[in-house]
């Protein structure tokens, strides 16, 4: 028999259909039980393949021991608990050739860790692509779905303090019509602070990672994440809730961090205003001290997130099932 190994990303999306389907899957009448598809009453795909697999992964280590709590695991964390140690996370990774800053066709600038000068014709022109002012505070990005996992309401609800300490926004996203408002309306009361481009535009979203001095993760779960790891390539620093992969990527900037002059961002408990409003004043006075903001660049520039990295992991796995060791 061949070995098979199930991936989850997110367990918010389940495969989950009514039982009527059952009859054409081709499967045995044994399979329609609690051991088998059935999951409350309907099929549940992501759960077979939770029961069945050889070894089950997912996209980052944190993640891997969230979801076996309830208020991570979506109605499945009894099942994946039971899996004990086959149930493994490795991060993502990012294609390096694609997101480099010193080769983007898409940036005003290209730039490299060694002349991170060179980034603030990108943030200029980002400025002017937003209609925002030009100002000494930073300039935060928040590339994201504008929904409640990602936390993008909270974004709303903190514009007053961010631009009151000196910040300015540029959101990249669509999503739910209640934040959408929310943030249109904050733009509003914010001309030239606060910019807003509803929809996807992949060139935009390079440009931002390469202008932004700062961009905004506040999800309230997250298995593993993108945005931070571009914005890590970028010397776009994050700022992250500490959850699921962004918890593994992101070395917090705490004191220790600073004085090993290993930090590459910020990150906050609890997907709350007050966690992330504390998070944004951090990140304002982290700002202010040139020295230490380029270095919190420098090592987030210099981390490897690469394909290979995680590969080599996968690899790993696939190699020990082969030979039948599990």
């Amino acid at each position: 028999r061949i070995p098979g190994v199930l991936t989850i990303h997110n367990l918010s999306f389940q495969g989950w259909f009514d039982q009527r389907i059952f009859a054409s899957l081709g499967l045995p009448a044994s399979a329609w039980s609690i051991d088998g598809v059935e999951t409350y009453g309907g099929v549940g795909f992501l759960k077979a393949g939770l029961q069945l697999a050889d070894m089950v992964t997912t996209v980052s280590p944190t993640y891997a021991c969230e979801i076996v709590r309830p208020e991570f695991g979506m109605g499945l964390e009894g099942l994946i608990a039971m899996r004990g140690d086959q149930v493994r996370g490795i991060v993502n990774g990012i294609d390096t050739a694609e997101w480099n800053p010193a080769t983007d066709p898409a940036l005003a600038a290209n730039y490299s860790a060694r002349n991170l000068g060179r980034r603030l014709a990108n943030k200029r022109a980002l400025e002017q692509h937003f209609g925002l002012e030009s100002g000494d505070g930073p300039l935060f990005i928040m590339v994201s779905r504008l929904t409640w996992q990602k936390g993008a309401d909270l974004i709303a609800e903190v514009l007053d303090h961010l631009v009151g300490n000196g910040g300015r926004l540029a959101i990249l996203g669509s999503g739910d019509a209640a934040i959408e408002a929310a943030l249109r309306d904050g733009a509003a009361r914010h001309p030239g602070a606060v910019g807003v481009h509803f929809g996807y535009d992949e060139a935009l979203s390079h440009r931002m990672q390469g202008g932004g001095d700062a961009i905004l993760v506040p999800s309230r779960f997250e298995p593993c994440g993108l945005t931070q790891l571009y914005g890590l390539a970028y010397g776009c620093v994050p700022v992250v809730t500490r959850t699921g992969g962004l918890a593994d990527t992101v070395i917090d900037a705490n004191p220790a961090a600073l004085a090993a002059g290993v930090a590459t961002g910020v990150q906050f408990d609890g997907a709350h205003y007050h966690g992330i409003a504390s998070a944004i004043t951090r990140t304002i006075a982290l700002y202010r001290q040139p020295d230490q903001w380029r270095q919190i660049q420098v090592n987030g520039m210099a981390a490897d997130f690469s394909w290979g990295r995680s590969g080599a992991e996968y690899a790993a796995i696939y190699q020990q099932l082969a030979k039948g060791v599990s």
